[in-house]
């Protein structure tokens, strides 16, 4: 090669495109948000739907409450993957955002804000209170708004829902008069979970549990009377528990009918030959001996007990014995502590799991306790106040009391503290200790303990009809047999029309059927009250006399009406005389002011936003509900509840759940613990796109991690997809639809391909279907990447690169580059929204166009074609095996590129010649041999293309296909 060789390079037809490889995504996508604002994007893809199948996605309300964080990013891009993806295949999916905006969450936000400044809550007026928490909601709504948009997610904006608007307040108020109207309601008090900090009755969902250590205490009961075992009278009872507050309110003694009980003796052992007898005997479950005396060996009362059996009972012969409570002894005035505690057959809940295999029997705080009790005829005392003090009247430890405390105060309920101290002067406390490790629920706003509170409060039943014997509509399979309900009278409950619903709906993942089901089967009655101001208020009348709240339809429609001109205020500022007309008189009724669990708002969002009309496109039931799986008991649930109450059926088809976000190290994330990330700085340095293609190829099903390093492995793939379109649009520029080849007339590289991009269309629509956006990300980033980037791409650029314009090979690869754009660029659209719209307008620059009003890519059902497959996997596997042989070669640094390797290959096992399966796979040359081999070619380098050919005569000289195009 001489000095004065001829420079080719402007003969060679290089990819020109203006597209960036750096993304500079945070900088760019506020533009695009901005553009797809001015265009009306949203308004354009509906009324380019209009008509279509409609997919019905209904969004799940977040509280009005702080920034968005990470769970919600995962979230809200999840809802945003499905219902555009759903537009890609055409069909009309509008996507309506909301927001919770009632409730505890905000009300606390309001509370902390007077703590600072020193204001005592219950001295504010409420309707000032209601103002400023409907203000706060109504700054966080904005707030998440365009955090929202910032993430991507195209939604109505301008038009979401929102629970404190006063047609939502209606519709809410509407959907509880409709229970109250059928009967579905009732008032009652039962123990619920309830928050002394926030003094409310609290919901499943709003409950979360956290491992705590606290006092373990075994309490001896007299036994008085025992019809069954008269040698029983004078021995002591035990119980055991990890509530010592509860004792003050114990009624009952519970034993378990088949338990086995022994009558035992407590002994000193002073050593191995001497015994102190203690004098007393104590009862107790024989297979909880053991622990028991392990219980009595860390008291300090007992240097080494031991226990003798002196007699067994099964635990039916207890039946009739009566004890007496412990604090009878020192409070000999009080009627409730002298009453007698009766042994009650708990054989349901009694086991010999831990404890004493007695349970003592508190109707006011435990749900087994309450209904065992009230089945005979032990009602509530109602001792403890909202804050968790006993109240002012009560004979032990009230309130005023010096000693008084806080049922959740730990140093109240330890075992040095007043219960204790009580119990241990009155010789009933024969163990104390404050190391018993389990799990406790707390209110997940507060994060204090909660308790178990008889109150009264309002309820749906779950195990009444659900209507009167006249309207019952049997409830039937897909083979028609009644399944509930039947000609004879007896209707489906609530519980049984969810239940036979949720058999009718799909759940993905799959197990959240059975999760849903397990929690339907075993959930008490839904507790509907609760005592804050910021809410939907319980609209109902109660008779002073009767106790029975006032069921007409002509004064429930004065309060609709009212509600829908003023909202929830009508009721709290309203002239109730006005409301209930001629017809009864206010003072013979009590007003309730309870408002409503916020879950029953939230479960009554499909009937406002559904239903209504003021979203025309929408339609009921939805077709997929999308939330964490934390939802069965929430929002899931509810809403199953409500519409089942109201409408006989589930208020969706299909059910999708997600895992939590944990951190890198599969942490639970907390501010606390330091380990959380904000979206909006992930966002405000990598872009939305990434975080967006991270929620997209993390198996949300699951608990999920997220970490810098992940996000680094994300912004890697990222980049490899951002190059593979950057290709296709260099390469496919001046394409022109003159130079488009029809199929049969291709290579069949180029068919083998299209066949591969039909394999891939099937599989990416049944993802779509399936809503399995982690699978779908990996089918499609694999081909871009093995498929394209590593094979396609690669075998062909040279044709792309040094083959004449008008060859028809290469205007067959540049035919399939554009079919490959159009379909890929589409794929990637519910994903990367940001990105696929600066690719699209890189190629077809149009203001008022987007990539995102495009339809699933046409993909021509002849491109399948599996006899040629299966030639062309046989030849990638051969392409792969040299691929293989060349690389040691590499490291050895004996060649630097394969364009250097002569190769030997068994072409007898091949369906191609030589020559082309060299140019297969980029070598110098192939040779028929028995085995694969790989030299250093000898031949000469083309000085424009730079392939080393045997017809190239010299370095730098041209091979006889560049000499020709060039000649031409």
């Amino acid at each position: 090669m001489t000095d004065n060789a001829p420079d080719y390079k402007d003969t060679v037809f290089l990819p020109k495109t203006d597209f960036p490889m750096k993304a500079g995504l945070a900088n760019k996508e506020p533009a695009i948000l901005e553009r797809w604002q001015n265009i009306g994007l949203y308004e354009k893809l509906r009324a380019a739907r209009a008509g279509r199948e409609k997919f019905i996605f209904h969004d799940g309300p977040p509280y009005a409450n702080g920034n968005i964080h990470i769970g919600h990013s995962l979230n809200k891009t999840l809802k945003d993957l499905v219902v555009r993806s759903q537009n890609l295949l055409g069909k009309d999916a509008p996507f309506v955002p909301g927001w919770d905006c009632h409730g505890l969450p905000i009300e606390w936000k309001i509370e902390e804000q007077y703590r600072k400044k020193k204001r005592n809550k219950d001295e504010v007026p409420a309707s000032e209170f209601r103002a400023e928490c409907r203000e706060y909601a109504d700054k966080w709504v904005n707030v998440q708004r365009e955090e929202f948009k910032r993430l991507g997610v195209l939604a109505e904006w301008d038009k979401p829902y929102l629970t404190m608007d006063y047609d939502a307040e209606a519709a809410i108020v509407t959907e509880l008069l409709k229970f109250a109207e059928a009967g579905q309601l009732y008032r009652g008090a039962k123990p619920v979970m309830w928050s002394p900090v926030e003094k409310t009755a609290l919901a499943e969902a709003e409950v979360e549990y956290e491992d705590i250590t606290s006092t373990q205490i075994d309490v001896a009961f007299e036994i008085v009377e025992a019809p069954n075992c008269p040698e029983l009278v004078g021995a002591y009872a035990v119980i055991w528990t990890t509530t010592p507050w509860t004792i003050p309110v114990n009624q009952a003694l519970a034993y378990g009918a088949d338990v086995e009980y022994a009558l035992v003796d407590l002994h000193e052992q002073i050593d191995d030959d001497c015994v102190v007898s203690g004098g007393d005997r104590y009862l107790i479950a024989y297979d909880l001996l053991d622990s028991f005396q392990n219980r009595l060996s860390a008291n300090k009362e007992y240097t080494h007990p031991k226990l003798s059996v002196v007699k067994r009972y099964k635990g039916a012969d207890l039946k009739e014995t009566l004890a007496v409570h412990p604090m009878a002894v020192t409070l000999p005035d009080s009627d409730f502590y002298n009453k007698p505690r009766p042994f009650l057959d708990g054989s349901h809940f009694v086991t010999t799991e831990a404890g004493t295999g007695l349970v003592h029997m508190s109707p006011d705080h435990g749900e087994d306790d309450f209904e065992l009790c009230k089945a005979n005829g032990i009602n509530p005392v109602f001792a403890v106040d909202a804050d968790g003090v006993y109240r002012e009247d009560w004979d032990w430890l009230p309130r005023g009391n010096e000693r008084a405390g806080g049922v959740i105060n730990k140093k109240f309920v330890s075992s040095t503290g007043p219960i204790c101290e009580d119990l241990r002067a009155a010789g009933a406390l024969l163990s104390a200790s404050d190391d018993f490790q389990h799990s406790y629920p707390h209110s997940w706003r507060s994060k204090a303990k909660i308790i178990y509170r008889c109150t009264p409060q309002w309820f749906v039943p779950m195990d009444e009809p659900l209507t009167a014997p006249s309207q019952i509509q049997p409830i039937e399979d897909e083979e028609g047999e009644t399944v509930l309900g039947h000609a004879e009278g007896i209707a489906a409950t609530l519980r049984e029309t969810a239940l036979a619903e949720i058999d009718k709906t799909r759940f993905v993942p799959a197990r959240g059927h059975r999760r849903l089901q397990s929690m339907l089967e075993g959930r008490p009655d839904w507790v509907l009250s609760r005592q804050r101001a910021w809410g939907v208020p319980i609209a109902l009348y109660v008779d002073r006399k009767s106790g029975e709240y006032l069921n007409d339809p002509a004064v429930n429609e004065r309060i609709i009406a009212a509600f829908k001109t003023g909202g929830a205020d009508a009721w709290f500022n309203a002239d109730h005389q006005e409301f209930l007309g001629n017809a009864y008189r206010l003072d013979d009724y009590e007003v309730i002011t309870d408002i409503l669990d916020v879950w029953f708002d939230s479960g009554c969002t499909h009937s406002f936003v559904l239903e209504s009309g003021k979203w025309a496109d929408h339609q009921t039931p939805a077709d997929l509900y999308l939330e964490g799986s934390d939802q069965h008991r929430g929002w899931f649930q509810s809403s199953l509840l409500e519409s089942c109450g109201t409408r006989g059926r589930a208020p969706y088809k299909a059910v999708l759940t997600h895992g939590m976000t944990l951190d890198k190290n599969g942490k639970k994330m907390s501010k606390s613990l330091g380990n959380t990330l904000d979206p909006q700085k992930i966002i405000n340095v990598n872009g939305a796109d990434i975080l967006r293609l991270w929620a997209a190829s993390v198996d949300f099903t699951e608990d999920h991690r997220i970490g810098d390093e992940i996000l680094k492995g994300v912004t890697d793939s990222y980049r490899k997809l951002r190059n593979t379109f950057r290709y296709m649009l260099g390469g496919l520029n001046d394409f022109t639809e003159s130079e488009r080849v029809a199929v049969a007339d291709m290579p069949e590289l180029e068919r083998y391909i299209l066949h591969r991009l039909a394999a891939v269309d099937a599989k990416l629509k049944q993802h779509v279907n399936d809503f399995a956006f982690g699978p779908y990300m990996r089918e499609l980033t694999a081909f871009a990447q093995d498929d394209l980037s590593a094979f396609f791409f690669d075998i062909r650029k040279d044709c792309l690169y040094c083959d004449a314009p008008d060859d028809p090979k290469r205007m067959a690869y540049r035919t399939v580059m554009d079919i490959l754009f159009h379909a890929l660029t589409r794929y990637i659209a519910p994903v990367l929204v940001f990105t696929s719209e600066e690719i699209w307008q890189s190629r077809f620059p149009d203001e008022k166009d987007s990539i995102h009003l495009k339809e699933w890519p046409e993909v021509d059902a002849t491109w399948t074609d599996e006899s040629l497959a299966g030639k062309w996997e046989n030849i990638r596997t051969a392409r792969i095996n040299v691929t293989e042989a060349i690389e040691p070669l590499r490291r050895e640094k004996t060649i630097r590129s394969s364009l250097e390797a002569e190769v030997t290959y068994p072409m007898a096992d091949l369906p191609i010649d030589s020559a082309e399966f060299a140019e297969l796979c980029i070598v110098a040359d192939v040779k028929n041999g028995a085995d694969i081999t790989v030299i250093k070619t000898g031949h000469s380098k083309c000085g424009r293309c730079w392939r080393l050919l045997p017809d190239v005569a010299e370095d730098g000289a041209l091979c006889g296909r560049c000499d020709e195009v060039l000649s031409a």
